[in-house]
């Protein structure tokens, strides 16, 4: 038996990290996401009424949703239950909902369940949540770093609230780290002494994580001592920038549409930040050198030949150098691709030929374009009346080559930009040409 139970209690939580201290414990001291909880918002209001609807909360780490989600239960007065899909499955599932409907029954209030990284559970687990969410059992509240239109199940996704808490900004963090760092019972209370820069320092350093930020803070103070917390403290505490980015989540899919963008906009800046975003989080070099690959050829193509052999070049530099010496040959292609003359003719062209291919009838291949390398195709018209073009001194015939059905199709467009102007031009000779001689 425990016979100092609020004295260990006490002893416990002064153990605990800053951050875990640090946990605002009302909605006046919740920082950084102020829209969210503002006078006739759908959480204050709902709090207000006592009629808390089904919630994920989608954030970045250090944004807030747990603390979010503790808040609106404490000023609920609702039962509160929470566990975190990495370490749960359907057996604690089961055992918390039973105890949920006991507590209703006993209380005739539903339990508040709050599930924290909710996009680990697979369909099978998000589904044990559906019938006990329609029938008022449980109030769910699940929190996620990843897009929940991807990660839940559309069907418990339909009856829950999507709140999106976006990354806090360095003055939200400025603000949480300055009352943990003079807070006398859970922060630092003014020892050791911190400056504004650095507590600048601290937030650009913990990319809008506010638990990241507070760990730099107590590792500063714990290198500083009775000194004054500096920049070298909190660099020596941070290691190294932690940068927001999830390899296989939609971090990854933002940064390299950004990326692709700048470089289809010809801004050669940009395309180097987003660039380094990626390689610098941990992205495999070679998963961003064939999408530049795909670049050269769909957003500059024929307008300049040189920025597909060059991508191939940095491929194979990229396979044989790895990170970080790779890093300047995804650069220099970078910048090579966002000057290039931009034309996407060859991806428009293809897209007009497959449309083709795929919707309209498998028109036969015209009777003197086959090969006809038995006597019976020969004797059936294969190859008959076929034009070899190198008879010819300029290597020009006016034959034809679609199917009849696709005599008047037109794929490719050319767009007089760079070199791809050569080519509109000997297109249009090499047609007028043919013209000439079909006549």
């Amino acid at each position: 038996m425990d016979l100092f139970p609020e004295e260990e209690k006490r002893h416990r939580a002064s153990r605990a990290p800053l951050a875990e201290r640090m946990r605002p414990r009302s909605f006046e001291e919740f920082v950084g996401q102020a829209d969210l909880l503002k006078p006739g918002s759908l959480l204050r209001s709902a709090v207000e009424r006592g009629e808390l609807p089904s919630l994920i909360f989608w954030g970045p780490p250090g944004s807030g949703k747990t603390t979010l989600a503790r808040l609106i239960a404490h000023a609920s007065g609702s039962h509160f239950v929470a566990f975190s899909a990495v370490t749960s499955g359907v057996k604690e599932v089961r055992e918390v909902i039973e105890r949920a409907r006991l507590e209703r029954k006993a209380r005739g209030t539903p339990t508040l369940l709050f599930v924290d990284e909710i996009h680990r559970f697979n369909k099978a687990q998000q589904d044990a949540f559906l019938p006990h969410v329609e029938d008022g059992t449980i109030v769910l509240m699940g929190a996620t770093t990843e897009n929940p239109s991807f990660e839940v199940n559309n069907a418990l996704l339909s009856r829950m609230q999507v709140i999106v808490l976006p990354m806090l900004a360095d003055d939200a963090i400025i603000e949480i780290l300055r009352r943990a760092a003079a807070d006398p019972e859970r922060g630092l209370g003014g020892r050791p002494e911190v400056s504004e820069e650095t507590l600048g320092l601290i937030a650009r350093l913990s990319s809008g994580d506010a638990r990241i930020a507070l760990n730099i803070l107590e590792g500063g103070a714990r290198i500083a001592g009775k000194r004054p917390i500096a920049a070298a403290e909190v660099r020596e505490a941070a290691q190294r920038k932690m940068l927001p980015y999830d390899r296989a989540g939609e971090e990854h899919f933002n940064i390299i549409s950004a990326l692709h963008k700048s470089l289809r906009g010809s801004d050669p800046d940009a395309g180097l930040y987003w660039l380094a975003r990626m390689l610098e989080a941990g992205e495999d070099p070679l998963y961003v050198a064939r999408r530049l690959m795909r670049f050269a050829s769909e957003d500059v193509g024929l307008a300049d030949p040189e920025a597909l052999r060059l991508a191939v070049a940095v491929k194979d530099a990229v396979h044989f150098l790895g990170m970080p010496e790779c890093n300047t040959a995804l650069a220099q292609l970078v910048i090579y691709l966002a000057l290039a003359p931009k034309s996407n003719s060859v991806y428009m062209a293809y897209g007009r030929a497959s449309k083709d291919a795929l919707e309209k009838p498998p028109y036969p291949v015209p009777l003197h374009i086959r090969n006809a390398p038995t006597p019976l195709m020969k004797n059936l018209g294969y190859g008959k009346g076929y034009e070899y073009a190198h008879v010819y001194d300029d290597a020009i015939v006016g034959q034809r080559y679609l199917p009849d059905e696709l005599q008047d199709s037109r794929y490719w467009e050319g767009v007089e930009r760079g070199a791809e102007a050569e080519l509109v031009e000997r297109l249009k000779r090499l047609n007028a040409e043919k013209a000439k001689r079909r006549k």
